[in-house]
């Protein structure tokens, strides 16, 4: 047990070398559980509770592990060519290797807005579109164990991979509109999210959270003024 009274569990998280990935490893360090970080890049951590290897989700070799509790599937890249191979079959390579098993607590994918908008690159949209579906397989198939499966559609997030819009005014201002709340999310408010949905949900399965600060539900209603 650690310190807040919750049971530590084994948390498998792929992509931690930055953004959302990093933040979600950072938010169970934190909160005493033991991560295993899988990543084409170098780690990020230096804790005694991490373990980190580095390697490819899609073709690399892929480390035998101890069964863990919970896995976050977050690694994936952006209109790089090769989109619907790394983000969805690479997804569904590690999910099956470590997730469909009896100590499994609960599964997340972190997709995107854009699998339910299809708004961003053709492919990206697609591999996300993709990851949701093949979620609610998992969830069928995890069910018996008594575990979870849902996944994360954030909206725009504050990462580097968006530092092309941030940094531009323009664009910056031309996005921010865009939302109700005229804002993104930041990579630790993400965190914040896997964590309640992996640790605290019992109940929720085969469900798509949309986390865009009401991007997708903003409408402007045009009719002339009497």
């Amino acid at each position: 047990m650690h310190s807040k009274g919750k049971i530590e569990m084994t948390v498998l998280i792929t992509g931690t070398s930055g953004g959302i990935g990093n933040a979600v490893a950072e938010k169970f360090l934190d909160c005493g559980h033991t991560v295993i970080g899988i990543d084409r890049l170098d780690s990020p951590f230096s804790n005694a509770c991490y373990t980190h290897y580095k390697t490819d989700i899609l073709r690399g070799e892929l480390p035998k592990l101890h069964p863990v509790e919970i896995l976050i599937n977050n690694a994936g890249v952006q209109n790089s060519g090769e989109d619907i191979d790394v983000n969805l079959k690479g997804t569904i390579r590690i999910t099956e290797k470590y997730g469909i098993q009896e100590n499994i607590k609960s599964i997340l994918f972190i997709a995107s807005a854009s699998a339910s908008t299809g708004a961003e690159f053709p492919e990206y949209a697609a591999s996300k579109g993709g990851m949701v579906s093949y979620m609610k397989n998992t969830a069928s198939r995890v069910a018996p164990f008594g575990a979870t499966a849902n996944s994360l559609s954030p909206g725009g997030v504050l990462t580097d991979l968006n530092r092309c819009i941030i940094e531009n005014p323009t664009l910056w201002q031309a996005v921010i509109d865009e939302t109700m709340l005229s804002k993104w999310a930041t990579p630790s408010e993400i965190a914040e999210w896997a964590y309640f949905v992996t640790t605290v949900n019992k109940s929720m399965t085969a469900q798509d959270i949309l986390i865009d600060n009401g991007e997708s539900a903003k409408f402007n209603f045009i009719w002339p003024t009497i």
